[in-house]
Formats: C-alpha cells, sequence, structure tokens
C-alpha cells in the first residue's frame, strides 16, 4: 500500500516533471526549426558529438580564466510601438590580477531608468555565466541532450541539439543556474559556435529572456562569445507582460601573461599583463541580427 508520504513525493515529482516539460515545449517554440536537416546519426554517434563539445567547453571555460575583455551591456524595456520606456547601461572592462582572480572596471553605470522590470542578482549572474558559456564544465553531467539534426548557417554545418537539465532545481531552495535552449556545434571541429536559451529556473516573480549568443574564434583556436542579443516578452504570473531588448558587446580579448620578478630584498613580485594578440585568419561565424 502506498504510504501518504510516499503518495506525495510521487505527486510533487509528477508535477515537477510536468512542470518542465511544460516550460521546454513553451521555449522550443521560439525556435525556427524550418531549416534543420533530419539526420540519421546512431547513438553512440552523437555521444561521441557531445562528449567531444563538452570536453571543448571545458577548455574554453578554463581559457577564458586568463583572458581581459571589455563588455559592454544595454537592456531596454519596449513600450506601446517598440518605444524604448527605460534602459540599463553596464559597460566595463574585465581584467586578470596577478594572483588570477578576475576583476570588472565599471566605465560607464548610468542610473537604470527601467520601471516594466528590475535587474536582479540572478541576472548578473547570467551574465557572467550561462549568458556567457551556456553549458558550464562541471555540470555537463546534469544535462539531457536531444539530438535534431544538422543546419547549415553561412559557410558553417553545424549539428544541433536542444538542452535542458534533467531535474529543474527548486529556485526557493537553490541558488544554482543552469542553461535550457540550443546549442549549435561545428560538424568539423565539435566545438559550440552558437547559442539561444535562456538561465534557469524561474520563479513567480522571475523571468528570463531568451538570448541569442554568437561566438567568433579568438586567437585562432578558442571560441568565445562576441555578442549577445534578446527581443523577448517577460510573461509574468502577478503582472503585466513586459518586453525587453538585450545587447551584449564583447571585445578585445587578451590574453594576460604573468611575469616574476625577483627585487632586492628577495621579494618576489607577479605582474599579470596582456599578451599581444597574434594575427589569425578569422573562421567563418553565423551572421548575426
Amino acid at each position: 500500500m502506498m504510504t501518504r508520504k510516499l503518495f506525495a513525493a510521487l505527486v510533487f515529482t509528477l508535477i515537477a516533471a510536468f512542470a518542465v516539460q511544460a516550460q521546454k515545449t513553451q521555449l522550443t517554440s521560439v525556435f525556427d526549426s524550418r531549416n534543420i536537416v533530419k539526420t540519421n546519426l546512431s547513438q553512440p554517434e552523437i555521444d561521441k558529438v557531445i562528449k567531444a563539445f563538452s570536453t571543448k567547453e571545458s577548455e574554453f571555460f578554463e581559457a577564458l580564466k586568463r583572458y581581459s575583455f571589455h563588455r559592454e551591456v544595454t537592456i531596454q524595456s519596449l513600450g506601446f510601438g517598440g518605444q524604448i520606456s527605460g534602459e540599463y547601461r553596464l559597460d566595463s572592462n574585465l581584467t586578470i590580477l596577478a594572483n588570477g582572480s578576475r576583476q570588472e572596471k565599471i566605465l560607464f553605470a548610468p542610473i537604470s531608468t527601467l520601471t516594466d522590470f528590475t535587474i536582479g542578482r540572478e541576472d548578473i549572474e547570467d551574465l557572467n555565466g550561462v549568458n556567457q558559456f551556456a553549458l558550464e564544465p562541471s555540470k555537463i553531467n546534469q544535462y539531457a541532450f536531444t539530438f535534431l539534426g544538422k543546419e547549415k548557417i553561412d559557410e558553417l554545418d553545424l549539428y544541433v541539439f536542444d538542452v535542458a537539465p534533467k531535474v529543474m532545481p527548486n529556485p526557493k531552495k537553490s541558488k544554482e543556474r543552469f542553461f535550457q535552449g540550443r546549442i549549435w556545434v561545428d560538424d568539423k571541429d565539435l566545438q559550440i559556435v552558437k547559442t539561444q536559451g535562456k538561465g534557469v529556473p524561474e520563479g513567480k516573480n522571475s523571468r528570463y529572456a531568451v538570448v541569442e549568443i554568437f561566438r567568433e574564434q579568438i586567437d585562432g583556436k578558442y571560441w568565445f562569445p562576441t555578442y549577445s542579443y534578446a527581443n523577448d516578452d517577460l510573461i509574468f504570473d502577478s503582472a503585466p507582460a513586459a518586453r525587453i531588448k538585450i545587447k551584449i558587446k564583447y571585445s578585445d580579448y587578451k590574453e594576460a601573461q604573468t611575469d616574476v620578478k625577483i627585487l632586492d630584498d628577495d621579494t618576489v613580485v607577479e605582474e599579470t599583463k596582456p599578451t599581444a594578440k597574434p594575427t589569425a585568419t578569422p573562421s567563418p561565424t553565423p551572421k548575426k541580427p
């Protein structure tokens, strides 16, 4: 006989599963799948592709820790007729200190004029997390991947996957952030060149835009994000829907190099400074909107 506790746990599990599936279905509907061509890959072949781009993501994630870059963030609320009703701006340089930690130097941050919604802690975390590298390497095994087929964008032939967390965290109990959406993987180098999705979980009063992120090859080896774009409706349970537009530009990537100097008193001093960017022929990237 099923006990009351067991029944309650089963009901909760089913509700959570339905909620994840409903959210996944709603998100999938925003993607344009018309150009995706069904491709017959065996499960071992699919697993091989997933393992390859997961390994690459780990490499890129670690490599980015050695790079300084410039970031320009513009988040706008749109009113009737697409008129801008409020704006949040943040321009900054993200540099590497001698101890390896990252420091953000704010260059421009006027007072936000947003009124339809606010920028919260999770939004800032997403800027540095799922909105930069969709799949955090330490969480790869917590994702479910669905292979959709192949799509040609410009000169690139790309594998297309839908991605979602296997278990959606409870936003009331967990601060963990995950990516949910779609990724495009180059079929030659087996690395992610484009993503589209958002950070999850969402709460009753916390909604996040679907962001499209384009990457470019930096220093001839790393695919780093260079442009993010969103134009989406935030649907709240107890408030009117809000139209949001996001543009984020990443530029001036420079790899930091630590020099060790020994002073007269035998004190060791480390200095971190950017290295010169080698000349390289950039690989083609999908066109931006």
